[in-house]
């Protein structure tokens, strides 16, 4: 089997020697410290080296994505091209969107980004819009949608701030015409979970609202975006679930996961902090493991603090932790039975 440095030599070996450049004054701040990087990164390049041919790779190369929300800071002051072109170079091949704003840089329309991301070799796999948006503005929303390539559509949004039985089973309606509006110009609906989705009807604490959703919502129409992290900080606040057995139940509905990683904490409420990938503790190796053939689904990684937290020895820089996290994930294998 190929290993990682095949694929992407390039970065591969620029992270493991810890001799990332800082060059013109627009990529500022986004290199990695040299010493510290070669000292952090070492071992995990040689872990990843020793695990070449162990088992099947639990994330293609291909569908390595990220939700560019982890360094919107870097959408915002450099602009799409720039980040693209960074995102390139890293290896990624996927973005999902949080909006079609560059912030500083200026005004730019869904065919301007569609150029950049063919200019660098990537793929738009989705984007989070709002409930409204949908509601309000559908055929535009599937326009740019179109525009950009992208076969999914979603939100990141809970269905319904109404957490009792009839609020679910009204917003699964809603989500049902969402669904059927897409899949008519060929794009597939989905909704992406936070903890609360896991939480219990206000008005029976026997029923689980991500069930009354999964149960009434049209697996034809409707898809789910799994975001790991938030599923075991719900099954931490909210116990008697496991967040793989969801996807397992019908993997068909689950196209998208998004890889975030979390540190044990007990003073956190929700039981995890969230770092940037292979830094935590969440059991990725075994759940994608449980998950039966390589490639079904796109992996997107997402630190929502990316901008403001680094890992030990690194600068804060959302750049860094991209890169970094790409590697990781990069890395995922399953052991051999």
């Amino acid at each position: 089997m190929e290993s990682r440095t095949d694929v992407n030599r390039r970065n591969f070996l620029r992270l493991a020697g810890g001799t990332v450049a800082v060059g013109a004054a627009t990529l500022a701040g986004a290199g990695l410290a040299g010493t510290a990087a070669a000292s952090t990164l070492a071992p995990a390049a040689e872990t990843a080296a020793a695990t070449v041919g162990r088992g099947r790779v639990l994330v293609p190369a291909g569908h390595i994505g990220i939700q560019l929300y982890s360094i919107r800071d870097k959408v915002s002051s450099l602009g799409f091209r720039t980040v693209f072109e960074r995102l390139a170079d890293m290896g990624y091949a996927e973005v999902e969107f949080a909006g079609y704003t560059q912030g500083q840089v200026g005004a730019i329309t869904p065919e301007e980004i569609r150029q950049l991301l063919d200019d660098n070799g990537l793929r738009a796999v989705g984007s989070h819009r709002g409930i409204a948006d949908f509601a309000n503005n559908m055929e535009r929303e599937l326009d740019i949608a179109e525009i950009l390539g992208m076969e999914h559509i979603g939100t990141a949004q809970a269905p319904t701030n109404d957490r009792t039985v009839a609020g679910y089973l009204a917003a699964a309606e809603q989500f049902n015409g969402f669904g059927a509006a897409a899949r008519a110009r060929g794009l597939k609906f989905y909704q992406h979970n936070h903890d609360g989705e896991f939480s219990f009807a206000t008005d029976d604490p026997d029923v689980r609202l991500y069930d009354v959703f999964y149960d009434n919502t049209d697996p034809r129409k409707v898809f789910l975006e799994m975001d790991v992290y938030w599923a075991f900080v719900g099954k931490h606040r909210y116990p008697g679930f496991e967040p793989v057995d969801y996807v397992k139940r019908n993997p068909h509905r689950y196209p998208l996961l998004h890889l975030k990683d979390g540190d044990a904490n007990p003073a956190n409420t929700g039981g995890y902090d969230i770092v940037e990938f292979g830094a935590g503790d969440l059991p990725y190796t075994e759940f994608l493991s449980a998950l039966a053939g390589s490639g079904r689904r796109h992996g997107i990684w997402e630190q929502d603090n990316a901008a403001t937290v680094a890992a030990p020895g690194f600068p804060v820089d959302s750049f860094g932790n991209a890169e970094r996290s790409y590697v990781e994930i990069r890395s995922l294998r399953a052991e051999r039975c």
